[in-house]
């Protein structure tokens, strides 16, 4: 179908974006038109903002408008644990929950020999440095648990194996509240793997 040229722009820009097929596209461009033009400029404006003034934090990786972020900045949080994630949307999940108080490493991706994607090709080296010296006693790998994140999670064990620093991985397995007949034999077998006994 054959639209004007400011819409084919704007059709193939939100096209860029991850998961945005043509129709979808289609549709928030027509979605955008109909919006009035200063929630429009609005948001043209944060997204500018958000290009320019986030970068990524020189000591952990994480997105911040600041250099050292935030959490890397504060002096209550345990330095002698440090977790590793893939993304930094990885480090807001984990801040949401509450429980951890450590810091943290993102690796910005995950070893994929398919795709061309080394260890070199994401934050691994510059956690190798981070680790000299006695402050961290454990890394917990809290990378995603498909093929990807574990041959990571394993490429990262094997690293720093023999340097007196406790590895551990996340837990994975069956969600609360679900049933063993819809789990996926991968997620089971992790869970299998990761019994513990039942405390009291």
């Amino acid at each position: 179908m054959h639209y004007p040229e400011p819409i084919s722009k704007l059709i193939d820009s939100f096209m860029k974006l991850p998961g945005i097929g043509p129709k979808t596209a289609a549709r928030l461009a027509f979605f955008v038109l109909s919006m009035k033009e200063d929630t429009v400029l609005d948001f043209a404006k944060a997204l500018v903002n958000a290009k320019r003034n986030l970068s990524y934090c020189s000591v952990c990786g994480h997105i911040t408008d600041q250099d050292p972020c935030y959490i890397c900045e504060d002096q209550r949080r345990d330095r002698s644990i440090i977790c590793v994630v893939q993304d930094p949307k990885d480090v807001i999940a984990m801040e949401k929950m509450k429980e951890y108080n450590g810091q943290y490493h993102v690796l910005h991706g995950a070893i994929s020999p398919m795709d061309g994607i080394g260890p070199e090709d994401i934050n691994v080296p510059d956690l190798i440095k981070r680790l000299h010296g006695d402050e961290v006693q454990e890394v917990i790998l809290a990378t995603n648990p498909t093929v990807e994140g574990e041959a990571t999670a394993h490429y990262i064990a094997d690293r720093l194996d023999g340097q007196g620093i406790l590895i551990t991985r996340l837990a994975h397995g069956i969600p609360v509240g679900g049933e063993l007949g819809y789990v996926d034999g991968f997620t089971l077998t992790h869970a299998f793997r990761g019994r513990k006994p039942l405390s009291d």
